[in-house]
């Protein structure tokens, strides 16, 4: 998706500290109780007392902007704790109160973050490439962490202290999701809506502009390249899913070869059990592997029992989030045979 200012905190940080005017981020590190905002929430401050982002939802913000602009002028990174009272926690809109531990760091002062490591690390969002930040609370050195060397935590989203290291904040810093969906079937229509709520960026790819238009999916982003084109400048990556709905071998088959030698989490074909034996003979006859192929959803989304447009969406989607959050999941070897959910005939 489209990065907002308010999913941009490093990268204004970073912004208004090369403008001379000072910043400093704030982090939740820890949450007990009914927190306002998660582990890993931003919120970016100026020296001016400018701010993007938010820790709290509102009940700690101006505690947190006063001790960062102190940490701006001594250089010195904290670590703060919230306590949040019920009355507190009702004016925000909570159930019942929390407590919240914030790490607030300058940047590119004293022991705080330092502007080449931010700027690595914007870096890395740009390029949507997932990337941790771990940093020592007591000794306040810090470095970058690849995917490789914590995939669990990546794929969970899951920031926090590290296990092995207590002292050691691990915030993870992951590309937004997105989806591509070829073939604007009528499946189509309500997963798209059903995956942007659910936090994708969503891209509808078809060379039928009279399947694949603005009065079918009012808002959206569409394309009519072919699919293999399509893919290639949309981008295949770690946080992309890939869903083939057009039941037209022309059009899925090209997108398939694409996903499959890709890095993306999920790949799913609509089709009954027999329509991807025919996709099967079709791949091995354009070279691919079994094991390749076996990276296949086929017949798409989880066995529910669907039958309506909206309820196979459903199915789709329930199935990309699984084989995202539980990696071990996600296929390795040819399916067993299984009924097909309604209409993928």
């Amino acid at each position: 998706m489209a990065i907002t200012d308010h999913d941009r905190i490093p990268e204004i940080a970073l912004d208004w500290h090369r403008a001379g005017r000072g910043a400093a981020l704030a982090t939740v590190v820890q949450t007990w109780g009914s927190a306002p905002r998660p582990v890993g929430a931003q919120l970016a401050i100026s020296g001016a007392s400018e701010i993007m982002g938010s820790v709290s939802g509102g009940c700690v913000e101006g505690a947190v902007v006063v001790e960062a602009l102190e940490a701006i002028g001594d250089g010195r990174p904290r670590i703060l704790e919230f306590g949040v009272s019920d009355a507190e926690a009702f004016a925000v809109g909570l159930a019942c109160g929390g407590t919240i531990r914030v790490m607030v760091e300058p940047l590119g002062r004293g022991d705080g973050m330092p502007e080449a490591l931010l700027a690595d690390l914007v870096a890395a969002r740009a390029a949507r490439r997932p990337v941790g930040v771990a940093t020592d609370t007591g000794a306040w050195t810090r470095r970058l962490v690849e995917y490789a060397e914590d995939p669990a935590r990546f794929d969970a989203d899951r920031s926090g202290f590290s296990d092995d290291a207590p002292q050691t904040f691990v915030a993870i810093h992951n590309p937004p999701l997105r989806l591509a969906i070829v073939g604007a079937a009528h499946i189509a229509q309500p997963l798209t809506l059903m995956a942007r709520v659910a936090g994708y960026d969503v891209t509808v790819i078809d060379p039928r502009e009279a399947f694949a238009s603005e009065s079918r999916f009012p808002g959206e982003a569409i394309s009519h390249d072919w699919p293999d084109e399509a893919l290639a400048a949309h981008g295949l990556d770690l946080r992309t899913a890939v869903v083939t709905l057009s039941h037209d071998p022309k059009i899925d088959d090209p997108a398939l070869r694409a996903a499959i030698r890709s890095d993306v989490f999920y790949i799913g074909a609509l089709g009954s059990t027999r329509t991807h034996a025919k996709r099967v003979e079709r791949l091995r006859g354009a070279g691919f592997t079994d094991a390749e192929i076996a990276r296949i959803e086929a017949p798409i989304g989880l066995d529910i029992g669907s039958k309506s447009p909206a309820e196979i969406a459903i199915a789709i989607l329930a199935q990309m989030t699984e084989r995202l959050r539980r990696p071990a999941t996600r296929p390795v070897a040819t399916p067993a045979p299984r009924r097909a959910a309604g209409g993928q005939g």
